[in-house]
């Protein structure tokens, strides 16, 4: 009988594709099949006949297996890697606009960057994330064991900031955001998970990350954890208590600790508020950015003359676009910007899985806060602060970061139609 049944399935099997997808046919397929026998079986027919009568209920195995090829085929979101593709070929942009002495350099790393980029977000798209929801613990044990390196035996400071070097490779704490995302999405995803489990993990790992001098990086982590936290089963009164609690919380300890905090962040707060107070320090840049946005026309400013940008091809990479290639440029950018994030939302209402769903809303927390922040800082809207732009400025880690959240968005919806039914 077994035969009968493992022979059926292994021809609807044959008409399939994916590796993937045969398993979860064969599993859900041998479920029905088991259902539709018990069900012969109370109406009075022996096991054998039973048997044969779910297989026969089945139909043609060629046929529903060519169905079912159709239904369960992975998919590739093209769409999201063309976008994908003409934003990091706009990251040239700052890279050429910085002039002959360095732009060998740059642009060279800057390809090998780009090709690096691809290559890791259509890596993972091929990774089944399916299979990291078991190991939360594990990701956010690394999220922390490297965020303790940082704090503890950091190789480096790098804009007053903890640096591990491993060769050329620098890492730093926003390295460790991935591996957070993954370990809440693992976390949120299981139905025993309680109130206090969430508040003394977020606690813990936002110590952790506020002991490192990186208010770009808390600010993403802050983000990203709040914005999964309302996609999570909590109920919604909880999810409002934990955020105004959280907030008014670290508003409270931004007031009562700003004595005590170091002159190098107490000037860029005076710097965003006050500029013209202190024209001399943090106030400079910001004076420096708001002229070279004033004086961007909308083909860019003058030929005629080098304007220094500070950290053109880097943080402000948005400033240099906008002024050597003008407001045409920085429209056109801002839109491919936002059809990316209008793209990951749209896969989040495509993809019935949540855990999938979790994912991507961390993914697209990420690159949300990042654009809107690194923008804001150019028309003045936040204080400047080491915030990339995603997928345009210039790093390693940058590029890595943003790549691995396209990639778990198009591995998601490579799987959003072998989502297991629930049987």
């Amino acid at each position: 009988m077994e035969n009968r049944r493992k022979s059926f399935l292994n021809e609807v099997t044959n008409q399939i594709r994916s590796k993937e997808a045969k398993e979860q046919v064969s599993a859900e397929l041998n479920y029905h099949m088991k259902e539709a026998k018990m069900r012969w079986i109370n109406k009075g027919y022996s096991d054998v006949d039973a048997e044969q009568k779910a297989i026969e209920q089945m139909g043609s195995p060629i046929t529903l297996g060519i169905q079912l090829n159709k239904i369960h085929r992975p998919k590739i979101d093209w769409v999201l890697l063309a976008l994908l593709t003409s934003v990091l070929l706009l990251g040239f942009l700052p890279v050429l606009s910085l002039g002959d002495n360095s732009n060998h350099y740059f642009l060279m790393r800057k390809m090998i960057l780009v090709v690096l980029g691809m290559i890791v977000a259509i890596g993972f798209m091929f990774i089944d994330y399916r299979k990291l929801a078991k190991w939360g613990w594990v990701f956010y044990g690394v999220g922390t064991v490297l965020l303790l390196s940082l704090n503890l035996a950091p190789n480096a400071w790098i804009n007053n900031t903890p640096v591990l070097l491993i060769g050329p490779v620098t890492i730093e704490s926003i390295a460790a955001l991935p591996f957070f995302m993954i370990a809440w999405a693992c976390f949120f995803n299981r139905d025993s998970f309680k109130i206090y489990q969430f508040t003394l993990l977020f606690l813990v790992s936002l110590l952790f990350f506020l002991m490192i001098p990186s208010f770009a990086t808390t600010y993403l982590y802050f983000a990203m954890v709040l914005s999964m936290l309302w996609w999570s089963k909590f109920k919604t009164r909880q999810k409002a208590i934990i955020t105004g609690t959280t907030i008014g919380s670290l508003i409270t300890l931004a007031i009562f600790s700003w004595n005590y905090q170091s002159y190098y962040i107490k000037d860029r707060i005076t710097g965003f508020l006050n500029p013209e107070k202190v024209a001399d320090g943090a106030g400079f840049l910001v004076l420096r950015i708001h002229d070279l946005m004033l004086n961007a026309g909308w083909f860019g400013g003058s030929k005629n003359e080098q304007q220094f940008i500070p950290e053109a091809h880097t943080d402000f990479a948005f400033v240099s676009i906008t002024y050597h290639y003008g407001w045409i440029a920085a429209i056109f950018l801002i839109l491919i910007l936002l059809l990316i994030l209008a793209r990951v939302v749209i896969a989040t209402q495509q993809v019935r899985d949540y855990f999938g769903k979790l994912l991507i809303i961390g993914s697209l927390s990420l690159l949300l806060f990042q654009i809107v922040s690194n923008i804001g800082m150019a028309f003045g809207f936040f204080p400047l602060t080491s915030m990339s732009l995603p997928f345009i400025s210039y790093g390693l880690v940058p590029i890595l970061l943003n790549a691995i959240l396209i990639g778990v968005v198009l591995s998601v919806y490579r799987r959003k139609d072998l989502t297991k039914s629930a049987f």
